[in-house]
């Protein structure tokens, strides 16, 4: 997780990024759902369901960001539309 984190923050580019927070939260979720069962407290499987929603939501909703976000095509060419 540690590691994640570090790519996270550190990444060459914001996919690269997005992909690590997307495996430390999928990892977060993995955490909380093995200590609910490992403690018998099933509120835990709860939370863990809720974050893992969440996380799914928020990486959907960053790269539909970053595709809309940027103008330009891979060239870095804007192109006109007639």
């Amino acid at each position: 997780m540690v590691l994640a984190l570090i790519r996270a923050f550190l990444g060459p580019t914001e996919y690269d990024r997005m992909l690590a927070a997307n495996a430390f939260g999928t990892k977060t979720v993995l955490l909380i759902a093995l200590g609910g069962f490992a403690l018998s407290w099933n509120s835990f499987l709860d939370v863990a369901l809720l974050y893992a929603l969440v996380n799914f939501v928020g990486t959907i909703a960053v790269m539909r960001f970053f595709e809309y976000s940027r103008p330009e095509d891979e060239s870095g060419d804007v192109e006109d539309i007639r």
